[in-house]
């Protein structure tokens, strides 16, 4: 199986390579920018899955594809995108059947992704990425402004339905494959959501998700603390849990988010 990453950060791109190989996948090219891109499939074979950062150095990942459609010379490689864009881009990758994986990279999702491209592998059930595909995702990068997000939440109490207002709000988390919201009242309701779903629907400016259980508003906040292993402990008004914990792979990012 022929793979290559394009991604324009190199120490990035070698610890995705590094993360596929202790898969038993070999990546066999690196690349790093839209330019350096076309010059290389110009002169190699395609692909068989190109691991893909949206936004390069010198332009969006897309620019690579839409010039071999204009010369005909459709890119037929199958396409598991890597982004830090999941407020915006997350839902049309679903619609469109585009497999993504958010950075900073799990090495579980990884695997999740690399099994159902194996399963489509074996069917060869994909096809080329169309410029539908492109355009749609396109316009939710570009306009970001233009997302709505969702300002309250409705749960379903006995037979009673209570509307939660987006500020009311302390926390998401999942427990024991359900969705919960806690709320600034001490008080925990289950949604009919799952914590990828919601980071589609909230303003990621004013939440983030800090590990795989947790997406937490900035608002909510109330302490900071140094934890072990390089990572950090968030303290909340009255959610009362151990692992309100900031994963060490996000720290970096999460020190960006709240400024």
């Amino acid at each position: 199986m022929n793979i290559i990453i394009i991604e324009d950060e190199k120490p990035a791109a070698r610890l995705l390579q590094r993360k596929i190989g202790k898969l038993g996948l070999q990546v066999h090219t690196l690349l790093h920018s839209v330019e350096e891109s076309i010059v290389w499939f110009q002169n190699n074979p395609h692909p068989d899955l190109i691991f893909l950062d949206i936004q390069l150095s010198d332009g969006l990942s897309f620019e690579l594809f839409e010039y071999f459609d204009k010369a005909q010379q459709h890119i037929k490689s199958a396409v598991i995108f890597t982004t830090a864009y999941h407020e915006y881009a997350l839902r049309a990758f679903k619609l469109n059947s585009i497999d993504y994986l958010l950075k900073p990279i799990d090495e579980d999702e990884l695997s999740t992704a690399i099994s159902k491209f194996n399963n489509q592998f074996q069917s060869r059930n994909f096809g080329t990425i169309s410029n539908l595909d492109f355009e749609a995702i396109k316009r939710l990068l570009v306009n970001p402004a233009e997302k709505e997000y969702k300002k309250r939440f409705s749960v379903k109490i006995g037979q009673q339905i209570k509307v939660i207002a987006i500020d009311e709000i302390e926390c998401f988390y999942s427990e024991n494959k359900g969705t919960y919201m806690h709320t600034l009242d001490n008080r925990d309701y289950l949604i009919d959501s799952t914590l990828e779903v919601l980071e589609t629907e909230i303003n990621p400016k004013e939440f983030y998700r800090i590990n795989r259980k947790f997406i937490v508003p900035m608002k909510a906040i109330k302490e900071i603390q140094v934890y072990t292993n390089s990572r950090l402990k968030i303290i909340l008004p009255t959610y009362k849990d151990d692992e309100v914990i900031v994963a060490r792979e996000r720290v970096s990012e999460f020190k960006t988010w709240i400024g």
